[in-house]
């Protein structure tokens, strides 16, 4: 059960919330704010793209990765398991928006990424996408799994769940570019007045680069373009 801990800062110790392995991106080990703002309690939030043993985001070869837009079943995040990385009560779920194409190719990703405000501006959803919300035990402690893939939410809100129950699927739906989990812990489920809480993970494992070897992680946060798994 994920729980407040003297390690390290006060930080909310969590579990991985996937098997397989995953690469890092949008750590707060290397910014805080991670995503570079405050805003909707994401301080602290942390982004995870599935990868294949190569590190690779999808096995199929396409010119569309450099120039264009590709099916999210075409990248190896889409459909894989999301689990609980804590214990709580599901206070939120939000699912039917619908899984975007892939924007891997930074000509392709720019026009969107110019909409965020626009997006923003639209409400939670449009930014979320399907996601759920969990309480856990603590006073004002909440996390977030976001941009879960259409209609796979297995939980319902009121459902008490348990740590590494099975919640839902990987998508890329909400303000994403790619098939990813956006994972954030938070002091409110109003996100107008939310603040992001700081997290850590109770152990995995962590490859910093191609030519490293994966090292065992306790009590920590991955670092920056790292591939960890559980």
């Amino acid at each position: 059960m994920a729980q407040q801990t003297e390690e390290p800062g006060q930080s909310l110790v969590l579990e991985l919330p996937f098997t397989g392995r995953w690469l890092v991106q949008n750590s707060p080990a290397r910014r805080v704010p991670s995503h570079g703002t405050d805003l909707l309690g994401g301080r602290y939030a942390i982004d995870f793209v599935g990868v294949t043993s190569r590190r690779r985001t999808s096995d199929v070869p396409s010119w569309q990765s450099a120039f264009g837009v590709e099916p999210p079943e075409r990248l190896v995040s889409f459909g894989r398991s999301i689990l609980s990385p804590c214990a709580g009560v599901v206070v939120e779920v939000h699912d039917g928006e619908p899984d975007h194409v892939a924007r891997r190719s930074p000509l392709a990703a720019l026009p969107y990424l110019l909409a965020q405000r626009a997006r923003l501006a639209q409400g939670v959803a449009a930014v979320a996408g399907n996601f759920v919300l969990i309480q856990l035990s603590q006073p004002d402690t909440f996390v977030a799994l976001v941009h879960l893939r259409q209609h796979s939410i297995r939980v319902r809100e009121g459902d008490r769940i348990a740590t590494g129950q099975r919640l839902a699927e990987c998508g890329n739906s909400g303000n994403s570019t790619q098939p990813h989990l956006h994972l954030q812990a938070m002091s409110s489920r109003d996100l107008s007045v939310a603040y992001g809480l700081p997290i850590v993970f109770r152990r995995y494992r962590e490859q910093r680069s191609r030519s490293s070897a994966f090292q065992p992680r306790a009590f920590s946060i991955p670092a920056e373009g790292s591939v960890i798994e559980p």
